[in-house]
């Protein structure tokens, strides 16, 4: 009997050891068609794992299945490949941190989280498949390449967080609710289930990997790539969107405030050593006062301008205006004194109004419409903006935030403040914008489902 149970065992870890080596040669296979992937392709250790389905990853392990390991390379080793590819696309772009619900469990949760799930794993196929290589190549379904063409046509850029929003307001797009079956059949791959463990301490740490990982993947592909191109293009792209650096809205706007003494005690400004000694010393009598005066950042003149032509979505342009108004309602950063223009225009200025406290920011908020729907043009807000300043409208103007969806004509001159245009895209291929002015790009998923404020800038 301890006989018996000895050879099972060894023929299981015999097993385990081809699963590897076959792991090992689909990594390689990769590597030498997909040179600039070398870091990305070494930066899964490989664990046996008998309680998920063929390959699954918690962004340090590449835990696998032995049995389902050596069927799908039975069947065909391109589809251990892809497997092995599908699976290190979910660390590339964070798929497996960035459920917005995590830690949420309910039944209304488990249903985004399938969503997710599958959004995730159409996200990933569409890369691998962009990769034209004849270690990748299979035959794709009918249903399969429809659904390339719907998700070309409704997202500027196929990113989870894009598919996520199609399948969870399916009203919108009718495709994904009528093949909702077959598109969990057709694309799932891999195991998410390790995707599920709370957050290890080094899950940053393990973030702060995999951004460098496709940083470097994305510098390789521009420089030493340039002749494989063509077949890599589609990740390119992908690259460059993950790669965008984000900021802090708050640390944005505090761009455009100025820096003032207010009256107002500091507690920061003495040395409680001294204080403490005067106390000590004279039992009510502290040697140091607190300062009465503060430097602190304010908002005092400012333009936020709207552009309310036909192909800005009014929904979008409230959500911006929302986010950014209830930041600047936090009176502890800006003070309630202001002089903000908020300013609708499309290819003429349509309503202009000043508020000078931010209580008025309220009222303004439950009263607003959108005025204009026309086309658009930059030229005349600017021109506006401009002669309220020789009229000595504005006491110190320091910034003024164009929201827009980039199509429309741009100053030439460039005016004497500084000016953000702040872009409604889901793509990074962006208008370009004037040297003098930032530009700015704002998530429409983030801002639609109310996410703290993010910014992605690039100048």
């Amino acid at each position: 009997m301890k006989n018996a149970i000895y050879k099972e065992k060894q023929k299981e870890l015999l097993l385990e050891d081809l699963a590897k080596e076959v792991l090992a040669n689909a990594r390689n296979e990769l590597y030498l068609n997909l040179r600039f992937m070398d870091a990305a392709l070494n930066s899964l250790r490989f664990s046996s794992d008998g309680g998920i389905c063929l390959l699954g990853t918690d962004g340090l392990l590449l835990a696998y299945r032995t049995q389902d390991i050596l069927d799908l390379f039975k069947a065909d080793r391109r589809f251990l490949n892809r497997a092995y590819l599908h699976t290190l696309m979910h660390c590339l772009f964070h798929h497996l941190y960035s459920f917005p619900e995590r830690n949420r469990r309910d039944q209304e949760s488990d249903r985004k989280r399938r969503l997710w799930d599958l959004a995730c794993d159409i996200t990933a196929e569409y890369l691998v498949d962009g990769l034209y290589l004849p270690c990748l190549h299979h035959s794709k379904s009918a249903l399969r390449q429809q659904t390339y063409q719907r998700l070309k046509k409704d997202l500027k850029a196929v990113t989870a967080q894009g598919v996520y929003s199609l399948l969870l307001h399916p009203e919108k797009e009718g495709f994904y609710t009528e093949n909702a079956e077959g598109l969990f059949k057709d694309f799932i791959v891999d195991d998410h289930s390790l995707w599920d463990k709370p957050l290890s301490p080094r899950a940053e740490e393990q973030q702060k990997k995999w951004d460098e990982i496709r940083e470097k993947m994305q510098t390789e592909l521009e420089t030493f790539a340039k002749e494989a191109s063509a077949d890599t293009q589609c990740l390119h792209e992908m690259l460059a969107i993950a790669n965008r650096r984000r900021y802090d809205y708050r640390k944005f706007l505090r761009r455009f405030s100025v820096l003032r003494e207010e009256t107002v005690v500091d507690p920061d400004s003495f040395d409680y050593i001294f204080y403490h000694y005067g106390m000590e010393l004279y039992g009510n009598m502290p040697l140091i006062e607190p300062l009465e005066t503060k430097e602190v950042h304010r908002i005092e003149d400012f333009v936020i301008v709207l552009d309310t032509s036909m192909s800005c979505s009014g929904k979008l342009i409230r959500c911006f205006l929302e986010e950014t108004l209830s930041i600047l309602l936090q009176e502890d950063t800006y003070g309630r004194q202001v002089r903000i223009r908020l300013i609708q225009c499309d290819d003429r200025v349509q309503k202009d109004t000043l508020i000078t406290r931010l209580e008025e920011l309220e009222t303004y908020m439950e009263s607003f419409e959108i005025v204009g729907l026309g086309g658009t043009d930059f030229r005349p807000a600017f021109a506006y903006v401009d002669r309220l300043q020789a009229e000595g409208s504005f006491h110190r103007l320091k910034g003024l935030l164009y929201f827009t969806d980039g199509y429309g004509i741009f100053p030439v001159r460039r005016p004497n403040y500084d000016t953000a245009f702040i872009f409604m895209k889901g793509d990074y291929r962006d208008v370009d914008v004037p040297p003098w002015a930032m530009k700015v790009i704002l998530s429409p998923e983030e801002l639609e489902e109310r996410q703290p404020a993010r910014l992605e800038r690039s100048f």
